[in-house]
């Protein structure tokens, strides 16, 4: 194998597992948070290096770091953003659909 083909190898492949990881995370982001915390818990044990353990650390999705909504007991009310609040939800509208001319 040439030094090329090496190189033409690698950065496809890179491409390949980064296109992947973006497909991942958009199409299944549950899932995906909860595959990186558990990758960013075993980083993060007291048996690991200080570097590995930052990493682990910065690796941490932000939901678990911090808590998330609700974390406080209040439930979903505590951050006034969500999705399903009643009190800004509207009357269903039907389809009208149109045939093409």
């Amino acid at each position: 194998m040439s030094g090329f083909a090496l190189i033409q190898t690698l950065v496809i492949g890179t491409v390949v597992v980064i296109s992947a990881w973006h497909a991942f995370r958009k199409l299944l982001p549950q899932t995906s948070r909860r595959v990186l915390a558990a990758f960013a818990a075993g980083l993060d044990c007291p048996g690991r290096s200080t570097p590995v353990r930052r990493l682990g650390r910065w690796l941490q999705p932000a939901e678990t770091r911090g808590g998330g909504c609700g974390s406080s007991g209040d439930g979903c009310s505590s951050c006034g953003n969500c999705a399903t609040n009643p009190s800004t939800a509207t009357e269903a509208q039907p389809l009208a659909f149109r045939p093409r001319r």
